[in-house]
């Protein structure tokens, strides 16, 4: 199948440091993938450049057919669903999570102008979808870390996207936020007209039943790549995140423990 998303040998220098460097990878329909790696690997500044935020110093991006720098990206933007921490930093405190919905079908933050009937129904839908249809009226300033992750997906999916990115959405969440969030994660994957699903953490635990395939990277590099199956190992995931490391798989999720390493005796 033609790859919604392909990656070739994409390279982002700042200064005299690669915040990626070499990465090939490609996602496609009916695949959902999971970036994983330690703090630093290069993770979130593959994302941004997936968006267009973050211009390559060399490589090539295409989305759905097209190549970034010879396509209009604004354009394209709104048919890729974004959740970042950089799009709820757009958002203004006043704005509420009707008009922040209705918002991502044309890549706005909020919505200008006079909200259509149509743009408010489907927006409606999508808070439902998601368990947030309490929120329609609520002012993004009052809203839990949960509620607006819920908030900022809907408003993602609003523009019906070919490919919905999440970076990090974890992030901030208590273990019973992260919990039911993960579950709208999981429900929004497992629907027959799911939308191909990327979620960057670094966090085992966040790793779903429904994802199917994993790129793992490794001080801005690809160091694994593929079916989560072969990709998600204790030998992988201890070489990435450099350190020894025991991997406990149980009812379909993962978690990790730290190793002890051998004490060499002195003398």
């Amino acid at each position: 199948m033609t790859p919604i998303l392909a990656v070739e040998n994409l390279t982002i220098h700042r200064g005299a440091a690669d915040l990626v460097r070499d990465i090939a990878w490609s996602v496609r329909p009916a695949e959902h993938w999971v970036i994983l790696g330690a703090n630093g690997s290069g993770k979130t500044s593959l994302l941004r450049a997936l968006g267009g935020y973050l211009p390559p110093s060399s490589g090539e991006v295409h989305l759905l057919g097209e190549t970034f720098g010879e396509a209009d990206w604004r354009e394209l933007r709104t048919r890729l669903g974004f959740v970042s921490a950089s799009v709820a930093q757009l958002l203004h405190d006043e704005d509420i999570a009707l008009e922040i919905v209705a918002g991502g079908r044309r890549a706005m933050a909020g919505y200008w102008g006079r909200l259509s009937s149509r743009d408010r129904a489907t927006a409606r839908e999508w808070l439902a979808e998601l368990d947030a249809a309490g929120l329609a009226a609520k002012p993004w300033q009052i809203l839990s870390q949960g509620e607006r992750q819920r908030v900022l997906i809907a408003r993602a999916l609003m523009a019906r996207p070919r490919l919905l990115l999440l970076d990090e959405p974890c992030a901030g969440l208590d273990p019973v936020a992260r919990e039911r969030f993960l579950a709208t994660v999981q429900r929004l994957g497992s629907r027959h007209d799911a939308v191909p699903l990327v979620l960057v953490t670094h966090h085992v635990e966040e790793i779903l039943p429904v994802f199917t395939h994993a790129l793992v990277l490794r001080r801005g590099r690809v160091f694994a790549s593929g079916p989560l199956r072969d990709v998600i190992t204790e030998a992988v995931l201890a070489a990435a995140f450099e350190a020894p490391l025991r991997l406990i798989r149980r009812r379909g999720r993962y978690r990790i423990e730290p190793r002890r390493e051998p004490v060499t005796p002195q003398g």
